[in-house]
């Protein structure tokens, strides 16, 4: 067999268009790949650029992120202070029961003095 431009092909039109539908389906196959493709390299990209953005601090931020770190400081602070008053507090009523008693205790015992009748100097 002889193969030249001028050979002829015998082929039913139901192949020939199901040969025709199969490129047109991997065309655009191949079209809808490459723009999904696309879409998902651009959305990378402007996630990325959107976290470079955000990483860069400018003297506001930085200012901004000093008062912050300033502001836990001094809370920090005011929180051991005011521990250290509970504890104070504590201390304080537990001494004034204490000088109440010791009172109470005095006065008992002036009463008996003086009932006893040694209350005279």
């Amino acid at each position: 067999m002889k193969i030249s431009d001028k050979t002829s092909v015998e082929m039913p039109i139901k192949n020939m268009l199901g040969i025709v539908a199969i490129i047109i389906s991997g065309v655009i196959g191949y079209t809808e790949v490459t723009a999904r493709l696309t879409s998902l390299e651009t959305s990378r990209e402007l996630f990325e650029n959107d976290l470079l953005k955000k990483s860069e601090q400018v003297p506001t931020d930085q200012e901004q992120h000093f008062l912050i770190e300033d502001l836990y400081k001094s809370v920090e602070k005011m929180e051991e202070t005011q521990e250290m008053n509970m504890t104070n507090k504590v201390n304080i009523e537990f001494l004034r029961e204490q000088l109440d008693k010791a009172l109470a205790d005095v006065e008992d015992l002036k009463d008996k003095v003086r009932a006893n009748g040694n209350g005279t100097h």
